[in-house]
């Protein structure tokens, strides 16, 4: 299930607990992010054991358009995790939407 900026931006800033993974990669993180933890794709799996506790819990992943984050949520639900959302548009939907205006 996919969710908009919006959507995120609204559940950020009321403080909803998620796991929010941002799957670029470290050098577009540091030109701009949104407070999501850095787990750039082609580590995601190397790393998704890191992620066992949350197999249940809502994870919301992003990228710079949407591609990447889709990529690693069917490869996370596959590995059995139940609740995965991608951000529809990326960080381009994002800076379309707010700006370069953090959560």
């Amino acid at each position: 299930m996919d969710i908009t900026v919006q959507e995120l931006r609204q559940k950020i800033q009321a403080g909803e607990k998620f796991v929010f993974i941002d799957v670029r990669e470290p050098w577009e993180y540091e030109e701009f992010n949104i407070g999501a933890q850095l787990m750039p794709l082609n580590t995601l799996i190397s790393q998704m054991s890191d992620l066992e506790d949350h197999k249940n819990d809502e994870i919301v992943l992003h990228c710079r358009s949407g591609a990447r984050s889709g990529m690693a949520q069917s490869m996370m639900a596959a590995n059995g995790f139940s609740n995965v959302r991608n951000m529809t548009g990326g960080i381009i939907a994002w800076q379309d939407a707010f700006g370069k205006t953090q959560p």
